[in-house]
Parts: structure tokens; sequence; C-alpha cells
């Protein structure tokens, strides 16, 4: 069995530097519902048509009335206004409100002209066609302005933006009934090797089941793209290079794994080179070392180790970066924290940066990592620790900087 050593070997905030230099974003639009559009990334400012709310509406139900008649009003000597009229949501009132008179009134109701402001029903005294009213109110009082959710021109939506379910009831509100979003990456993901199988076939012995094709992809829909996987391709340099080939054609980014390391089967260091320009092989990493790059035609190839820890580990804190750029999302998609170890990690490298995976439930951080080809290494994981070489040894009620990985990523606390 013939090894090749590694060359020199690349510090991953490096490497992470030169592929998030490499995507590009995906820039096709499409159309779709707005019922489909949650989470997708706005690919034009959408601005309001006209002001939100284009009247002046109720925001309480009681009485629209004009306030300088109740300016006297108090618990002892009460004014009584006369009921003229009411207004639901849908209606408006054609007459307006003179001295001394009110209008029962929903909430969204129309303003009726003459009317400055709303008295809740719990602060009147209704009878006989009259209401009492114990105390004076301000203009404007429970009245929502014209544009004060939207004025005319106001960006409802900016490019860019992840559409939240506020942002959908904003489009919504303008009467809009889609909304132009970026179109969703496609990923390739391609395993490789001879002792793959996909899940469901048959094993001989020596065969394991592909998994990292699931890990992958569900990191891929995490970051808003489309996994297109594909079935485990033997050792074979030629049909892995065809296959890459093939899917490079009709995906925005191909994500391989395995055969990315120095030995006697591991293809891709040499395939990539003939498929594109090579960014690295190699990075100063544990788990994740056997990682490579390549960009080819302005779309990044990446391989990436076939243990699952190893593949699964750089997932969080190599390619969701480079994922959520390529589909236009903001943050490199975790947020940053600390917490405390509920117990000691063994020493750091001198020479490699440490991927430590840790469970965080109310401050405590417990490492779950016990070996790179196990993937419940990372079950129940939801946050990880990049530490640099030669730091100093952690000990349990150390605090330790850590990148914490939101659910569906992460497991929940």
């Amino acid at each position: 069995m013939r090894m090749r050593p590694f060359g020199r070997l690349l510090a991953p905030e490096a490497a992470r530097a030169r592929l998030l230099r490499a995507v590009r974003p995906v820039r096709a639009i499409e159309t779709v519902p707005l019922g489909d559009a949650l989470g997708r990334v706005a690919a034009r400012t959408v601005r309001a048509p006209r002001p939100i709310p284009a009247f002046s509406r109720a925001t309480w139900d009681g009485y629209a009335v004009r306030s300088r008649d109740l300016r006297v009003a108090r618990e002892g000597a009460p004014v009584r206004l006369r009921v003229v009229g009411e207004i639901f949501a849908e209606e408006r009132l054609r007459a307006p409100i003179r001295s001394g008179e009110a209008a029962a009134i929903a909430t969204g109701g129309c303003l009726p002209e003459g009317a400055d402001s709303v008295v809740i029903f719990e602060a009147t005294r209704a009878s006989g066609g009259s209401i009492e009213v114990r105390a004076p109110v301000r203009p404007g009082d429970r009245i929502a302005q014209p544009g004060d959710d939207y004025p005319r021109g106001a960006a409802v939506v900016r490019a860019g933006e992840v559409l939240t379910p506020a942002g959908l009831g904003g489009l919504a509100a303008i009467g809009a009934r889609s909304a132009s979003v970026r179109v969703r990456p496609i990923v390739a993901l391609v395993p490789n090797g001879n002792e793959l199988v996909a899940p469901g076939g048959a094993l001989r012995r020596g065969q394991i089941f592909e998994s990292n094709n699931q890990t992958l992809a569900a990191v891929v829909r995490a970051c808003g793209g489309v996994p297109r996987p594909v079935a485990p391709v033997p050792d074979d340099p030629a049909r892995i290079e065809s296959t890459l080939r093939r899917v490079l054609a009709n995906s925005d980014l191909v994500l391989a794994t395995g055969g990315s390391s120095v030995g006697e089967r591991d293809y891709l260091p040499a395939i990539f080179p003939r498929l594109g320009r090579l960014l690295f092989h190699g990075l100063a990493v544990r788990p994740g070392k056997p990682t490579l790059a390549a960009v080819s035609g302005g779309k990044l190839l990446i391989g990436m180790p076939g243990h699952p820890t190893s593949c699964l580990s750089n997932g969080h804190w190599l390619l969701l970066p480079v994922l959520r750029r390529l589909a236009g999302l903001p943050g490199p998609g975790w947020t940053d924290g600390e917490a405390r170890l509920d117990r000691s990690l063994p020493p750091f490298s001198p020479t490699m940066s440490t991927v430590v995976p840790v469970r965080v439930v109310d401050g405590l951080a417990t490492p779950t990592f016990h070996d790179s080809s196990a993937i419940t290494s990372l079950a129940g994981a939801n946050a990880f620790a990049l530490v640099p070489p030669g730091a100093p040894r952690r000990r349990k009620g150390d605090r330790l900087a850590l990148h914490r990985l939101p659910p569906p990523l992460g497991a929940p606390a």
C-alpha cells in the first residue's frame, strides 16, 4: 500500500477565507407564492406603493369621539355623548361626527370624519342611545394613522433579506401575492469508495452504509440549498472523474466525500487539479485534515474526509459560511458565545487546530467527541470550539469560547 505525504498544511481560518473568496453567490431569480417564500432570500427591494394603513383606523373596540368634547370629563362629572352609528372593520360612517356625538367602532374600523380618538368600551357607560365618559382622551389615542405601518415608498423587504413571517406579512399587507427570491443553489454530493453501499442495499463483509450524503444534505438544506446526492462511486479514478465532471455541469457547488487523503486509493488529489485550479490540500486541523478544494469555471469543488465525524465537523466550521454565501444568506451560520466546561479536555496539539464539539445546557459544556470515524461523536452536540495550535489545556470549570449551532444544525439544549 503506497502513501503520499501531505504538503504544507493550511490553517483552517485561511482555508475558509480562500473558499469564501472563491464562492460566487447565485444570481438567478425566481418568483414564488408568498406561502412558499419563508426563509428565502429576497432578490429585490419591495416598497409600499401606498401608505399602510391607507386611512385612520381604530386599534381598539370602542367609540370614535372628538377629544375636545371630553376635555372636562372626570369621575364626578361625566360627559354624555349621543351614539349616532356603528362602524365595523369593513364599513365607513357617511356623516361626520359632530360636537356631542360618538360612533361605536370595531378594531380596524375606519375613523369617521370629525373624530380624532377612540374611547374603549370599558371606559364608558351606555344608556338610552348615549354613553357617559368619565375621563379625557388625547387626540390620536387608539388610532393608527395613515402610513403608521409603512409610509408610501418605505421598504417592506430589502434585497438580500431573509424572508421572515413578519416580512411576508408586510408583503401581504401591500397586496403582494408572490415574492422575487434568489434561486436555491444546487449542491451535488459525491461519495466514493469500494466499501460504501447506499442505505437500504445489501452489505457484504467489509462494507458499510454510506452516511455522509445524509449529513451533508441536511447541512445544505439548512443553508438554503438543494442537495443532489449520487450513489457511491467505486474506487475507479476514471469513474470518479467522469461523475464529478457530470455533476459539476449541473450544480453550483460539488462536495465529494472520501478519497481525499494520501493513500493509494485516494484519487481526489490527482483529479481535482485536472478539473480546475487547486486551492489547497490538507488542513492543519483535527479532525478533518484530509480536505481539499479546487475552483472550476467559477464553481467550487470541495473534497471532504470520508470519516463521518471529520466530514460533518468540517461541514460546520468550514462549509456553513460557504454554503450560506452561495445562497445569499447573511452570517456564518453560528453565534459566538462561551460556556464552562464540566470536565477537563485532553491536551491540544502544538501544531494543529482542534475542533471540540460540545453540548451546552444551562451554561455548562459537555464534550461529545470520542472518535473521528464515529458519527456519535457529534450526537447531541449544539456547539463547537475551534482551538488554535498550542493553546493551554482547558480543565473542568474553565470557560471555553464557542460557536453555537442553532437547530436543526445543532441538537436542542
